[in-house]
């Protein structure tokens, strides 16, 4: 199949290198000329672990091309995505500029009847903007073209995006036109092979979907830190508690490893959405609001108690801070929304320099952070404790599991270890001499 896919993003890129290895032509088109001839060279400009070989691949072999032009992109297809960015507004709600200038391009430029698909995370009631948009510039045309608007949410984790796009849980498919949804049925079809992963619903249902399944993630993780942070007063341990919980099976294991919250470019965005669109529509969503507030708390959590440990020490400032890990999440340079970010930036607002590390994500939070005179970004991992006063662990990558602790204990000026994933053994810290704190479990003593 011939498919056109505007947007090189996370999702835009993952979807058009997969659906390539799997025999379509696939044209991406997005407005970047640097971005386009980077990735003609087989080159991606965002860290995902397996696609720059996929990428590489489809581009050798002819069925992956880039281009900036649209009409190019469209020439021949028979299905075109939408994979643009919608980011927050100020408010909360989603920035749908970037779609509808899409929609309306497709409009111009379309000269064959195409399925228009939505993969960007949308609001309730988008497609039917986007079907509206490119009518009204058909219309303009004078050209009687058919076309129709399908929603197709993405389900992709940052780190695992390229396993989840080949092996899908499920596919929703939001359409009421039989015709569109066999079309799509016949593009995912190779990625279904053990059984129909196609879930076909109304446009709005499909819309509402996503947001409903990123937000329940979402809540599972507010509420496990909001239960941390109880253990924390009351002598539990969490870690405890999870494999109480986790056991059920209603419940399970899944997203409810305390931590220091969520962040990235989809929870955050899409509860703060969601919230926004419920009030739109007259309800006040308590319970999404909570998670948000929750989960804001929750980033900033190893930064007050770095600073409640300094506080009878004469404070943070003039002190350092070897902080290791600023993307949000393991196997992503994405720093979007990262509690790292929140850290840097409450404990040098309180004077106190931060030196961190990152394997991956290390240059982007070197330019996010180029203003603070008191943050600092290292190329190599020990470099960050020479003199520090303390290591806090934020992302939990796997070499932070079982680092060189005798090293640690010898570069900093007391072995001093917040640990925001929760690591490492906590009585195994202590007997190795280490005032250790992390989240929802008691002090040792």
């Amino acid at each position: 199949m011939n498919i056109c896919i505007v947007g090189t993003g996370y999702v835009g890129l993952v979807s058009a290198a997969c659906l390539a290895e799997m025999g379509n032509d696939v044209r991406c088109v997005d407005v970047n000329p640097a971005v386009v001839e980077k990735l003609r060279a087989g080159r991606v400009h965002i860290y995902e672990p397996g696609l720059e070989d996929l990428v590489t691949r489809g581009t050798r072999e002819g069925r992956l091309t880039f281009t900036t032009e649209l009409a190019e992109g469209l020439d021949g297809a028979r299905v075109v995505f939408i994979t643009v960015g919608t980011p927050s507004r100020p408010d909360g709600s989603c920035d749908l500029s970037f779609v509808h200038q899409v929609a309306r391009q497709i409009g111009r430029t379309m000269t064959a009847p195409l399925v228009v698909v939505d993969k960007s995370t949308v609001p309730v009631g988008t497609a039917d903007q986007v079907r509206a948009l490119v009518a009204a510039e058909l219309e303009a045309r004078g050209a009687a073209i058919a076309f129709d608007v399908v929603s197709n949410p993405e389900f992709l984790k940052e780190g695992d995006a390229v396993a989840d796009f080949m092996k899908p849980d499920r596919v929703v498919l939001g359409t009421d036109n039989e015709a569109a949804a066999e079309v799509m049925r016949a593009l995912y079809a190779p990625f279904a092979r053990t059984r129909d992963k196609l879930i076909v619903m109304n446009v709005r249902s499909a819309e509402m979907t996503k947001y409903a399944a990123n937000c329940m993630l979402a809540t599972k993780i507010s509420f496990i830190n909001e239960i941390a942070g109880i253990c924390e007063r009351v002598g539990a341990d969490v870690r405890m508690v999870r494999q109480g919980i986790g056991s059920d099976q209603r419940i399970g294991y899944h997203f409810i490893y305390p931590g220091v919250g969520y962040g990235g470019s989809c929870f955050p965005k899409d509860v703060k959405a969601l919230i926004n669109t419920a009030r739109e529509a007259g309800v006040e969503p308590q319970l999404l609001t909570a998670v948000d507030e929750v989960n804001d708390r929750q980033k900033l959590a190893v930064a007050k108690r770095v600073e409640r440990y300094f506080a009878d020490q004469g404070g943070v400032a003039g002190r350092t801070l070897a902080l290791w890990g600023l993307a949000f999440k393991a196997n992503t340079d994405d720093i979007r929304e990262a509690s790292s970010l929140k850290t840097v930036e409450y404990l040098t607002n309180l004077g106190m320099k931060v030196r961190a590390f990152d394997p991956v994500a290390g240059p982007n939070a070197r330019r996010e952070l180029e203003g603070n005179a008191l943050a600092e970004v290292v190329e190599a991992q020990y470099d960050a404790l020479r003199g520090a006063d303390a290591l806090a662990v934020v992302t939990e990558w796997n070499q932070f599991r079982t680092p060189d602790f005798e090293r640690i204990k010898a570069a900093l000026r007391a072995p001093v270890l917040f640990d925001g994933r929760n690591l490492y053994n906590p009585r195994e810290l202590a007997d190795g001499g280490f005032a250790y704190f992390s989240i929802g479990r008691p002090d040792p003593v």
